[in-house]
């Protein structure tokens, strides 16, 4: 018989969640990385959680950072989910491999994901191996016309850092 862990594993791997890159900038280094674990949280006030993993250099400048942007991947856009979910800003400036700009509080805007939002972190929550950040969005771009990528798709990305 197996355990409640191993069904739980098989019943999450059939979800298909939307894939986000989320980015930061604190002390001089700005970081992003591929997330999955991501939701709305409250609607009033407005408020999104965005899981960050312990293992990658992102949730190390995020401890640091006052706001972060989460962008909603589009389909279109495997490579950018390849760039930051596959590679570790340890070895390599994800930034120097892409389009982006600074958004408000210097926090990167990538130019290949259009649907986009700014948070403040409001509060940091640890959950197991993921730092919960919970963000109070200050600033948003959309276009309607990009669809988004999901977990499915993205499942083949080898992470950047450990598991």
């Amino acid at each position: 018989m197996d355990s409640a862990e191993e069904t739980f594993e098989r019943l999450a791997a059939q979800l298909d969640y939307p894939m986000f890159i989320a980015t930061v900038a604190a002390g001089g280094e700005r970081a992003g990385c591929l997330v999955g674990f991501a939701t709305q949280c409250s609607i009033h006030p407005p408020r999104f959680l965005a899981g960050i993993s312990d293992k990658n250099r992102t949730y190390r400048v995020a401890r640091g950072a006052g706001s972060m942007a989460v962008h909603v991947v589009p389909e279109s856009a495997t490579e950018l989910a390849e760039l930051f979910g596959g590679e570790t800003g340890d070895e390599l400036d994800k930034f120097e491999q892409c389009d982006w700009r600074p958004g408000p509080d210097d926090v990167p805007l990538l130019d290949g994901c259009p649907n986009r939002f700014v948070g403040r972190i409001v509060e940091r929550i640890e959950f197991g191996d993921h730092l919960g950040m919970v963000l109070e969005p200050f600033f948003a771009e959309e276009d309607e016309r990009s669809g988004q990528l999901g977990f499915h798709r993205a499942r083949r990305i080898d992470p950047g850092h450990e598991a």
